[in-house]
Formats: C-alpha cells, sequence, structure tokens
C-alpha cells in the first residue's frame, strides 16, 4: 500500500473504525534511520493500535528500526516478504527474500531480540514457480523457529520477474486453500489471511479456518467499508455516518493545513468515501476540482461538509 497508507489516510480511517489494526506504508530501514524521522515515522495517537511495516534485510539495520519503532510507541513491527517491485528486488527486501528462509529467520530473530513488541511478518505464499504446502510450510517453520508467532499470508505466489506490482496483485491466482492448509498445520501460530477479500460476509468465512483477516485495497477504494466491518465483525453499532467523520476531517485539515500540510495530501485519501452510494459523482468531482486550491481557502474546505450533508441527507431519502 505504499504511497496510499499514510498518517493522513490513517488517521481517517480511525474515524471511522476503532477497533482494526492500522499498518503504515513499508519504509524501508535506510530512510527510517537516516531519514526524516518525524516526517516518515511520525503519526498521531488517534491512529493506534498501530503497527509499521518495514522492508529490509539487513539484521543490524532491522534491529536499529525495531528500537526506534518502539521508543516512539508503535504497538507491532511487520516485516514485509512479499512485495514484488523490481526496485525493492534490488534492494534486497520484500518478496524475493522468500527464496531465503535462512536470511529472513535471522533477521526475524535480531528484531525480536530488540524490542519487547510483537514482531510479525507478512509474505505471499511462494513465488515464480514454487507454490507448494511443503515449500511454504517449511518457511513459515524457520519464521516460527526465530521466533515469530503472528504470519500475514497474502494468499497469492509472486511472479519476481515480468509482472507489474499492480500486475501482481491480480494475475496469480488467489489460493486460500494453502493459507488454510497452513493453519491446519500451525495451529499454535496465528495465520492471518490477505489478499482479494471485499466483503464483511467473506471475513466471517475466514475466520472459521484462520485467525485474523488483514484488507487493503478494497478498504483503500470503499473506506466505509470498516464501519461494516465494525458492525458485523466487532458488534458495533455505534459506527459514526459519513457526514460525522467528515465533519471531523474538517476540523483536521485546518489543523494541518496550518502546519504546512497540501490539502490535497489529506483528501485525496477519501475520493472513495461515497462509493456505492447517492451524490458519489459529485463528492470525487468537488474533490477533483478544488483540491488543489490555494491551502488557505478554508471556503471550499468548508463546502466540503456541504456536500457531506447534502449527499446523507439524499442516501437516507432513498432508503
Amino acid at each position: 500500500m505504499m504511497d496510499c497508507t499514510d498518517r493522513h489516510e490513517r488517521y481517517f480511517l480511525r474515524l471511522i473504525s476503532k477497533n482494526v489494526m492500522l499498518y503504515t506504508e513499508m519504509v524501508a530501514t535506510k530512510s527510517a534511520i537516516h531519514g526524516d524521522r518525524n516526517k516518515i515515522l511520525g503519526f498521531s495517537k488517534i491512529e493506534k493500535p498501530l503497527a509499521l511495516q518495514v522492508g529490509g534485510s539487513d539484521k543490524n539495520e532491522l534491529s536499529e528500526v525495531c528500537k526506534i519503532a518502539e521508543d516512539m510507541g508503535y504497538d507491532e513491527i511487520n516485516l514485509n516478504l512479499g512485495c514484488p517491485s523490481k526496485k525493492v528486488q534490488k534492494n534486497k527486501f520484500g518478496a524475493c527474500l522468500i527464496k531465503e528462509p535462512d536470511l529472513v529467520a535471522e533477521c526475524l530473530n535480531k528484531m525480536i531480540s530488540s524490542c519487547k513488541i510483537p514482531i510479525t511478518a507478512k509474505t505471499r505464499i511462494g513465488f515464480d514457480d514454487i507454490e507448494s504446502f511443503d515449500y511454504l510450510n517449511s518457511f513459515i517453520k524457520k519464521i516460527s523457529d526465530a521466533g515469530c508467532k503472528t504470519i500475514i499470508l497474502h494468499a497469492r505466489k509472486a511472479i519476481l520477474k515480468g509482472l507489474t506490482p499492480k500486475e501482481n496483485l491480480r494475475i496469480p491466482k488467489l489460493n486460500y486453500p494453502l493459507v488454510y492448509e497452513i493453519k491446519k498445520a500451525n495451529r499454535n501460530l496465528e495465520i492471518i489471511i490477505n489478499g482479494g477479500i471485499v466483503n464483511s460476509q467473506e471475513i466471517i468465512n475466514h475466520l472459521k479456518k484462520c485467525d485474523g483477516v488483514m484488507i487493503g485495497r478494497a478498504v483503500y477504494q470503499n473506506p466505509y467499508f470498516l464501519a461494516d466491518i465494525e458492525n458485523k465483525i466487532f458488534m458495533n453499532k455505534n459506527v459514526p455516518s459519513r457526514s460525522e467523520i467528515t465533519e471531523k476531517l474538517v476540523e483536521y485539515v485546518k489543523d494541518e493545513i496550518k502546519k504546512g500540510t497540501r490539502i490535497n495530501q489529506i483528501m485525496r485519501h477519501t475520493v472513495g468515501l461515497y462509493h456505492g452510494q447517492s451524490g458519489a459523482n459529485k463528492w470525487k468531482r468537488y474533490l477533483s476540482d478544488n483540491m488543489m486550491a490555494r491551502d488557505s481557502d478554508f471556503q471550499k474546505v468548508n463546502h466540503i461538509m456541504t456536500i457531506a450533508q447534502n449527499n446523507e441527507k439524499a442516501n437516507r431519502s432513498t432508503q
């Protein structure tokens, strides 16, 4: 979810759901250590529980990032073993590490010994021509022997050559049964399933065979999907309406503008808020036409609230 789950997106999503675990974009170890720490790793307390997803294969760098993340107040550190991009492979992290289980185990062991917060791993179920229970189970065993007891499995293999990251999200076929098989063989581990999950009923079905479900693109495209998850999975009946969420977000936007944040940096994440609802096109059009306005133009920011309220009324009248 590079360029998607930044701090503004996470703040927005937390306004909808108080229960889900949120994850950062993947942050490379060198960026976390040498970059602008507040800009790259900073977050608001409202975002918690929050996990930092990190990419790297140098155990000492990963160890240092773990200490930094723990000191900053993150609740979990997740090692990315699933990103298939060429740039990521060139820097030797992401999905290419599935081919190096000993190195992964060494990294995870060092990370676990460096801090007290949970260390988890997210990986694909295979790579290129390798997609078998035996290979994946052996890889999982290496990870668990290193001390990592929570593993997120994206139920697609990664094609390391010939496909773009976007193509890697749809061309390799989903293989949920393989994830179920891994869970059945590793009852002592927390196995979380990921990939292609688009509604609450699918989540309910997966939870019968796995310990958790991770959602990525479906929530980014339709953020209010989280409201249904709150209602049906966490049994929370007090989920705010879209206009209530927008009202709180407008105040956040005004505060951020004063700090130098551009309106578009925040509102670009809200394009799908009215996905499937009356007024969705009007909402998208207004954002498209006005979010590059001068950041001091609070009149346009306030008008976002008017559109949200009108959309809310229109949708209530059609129900």
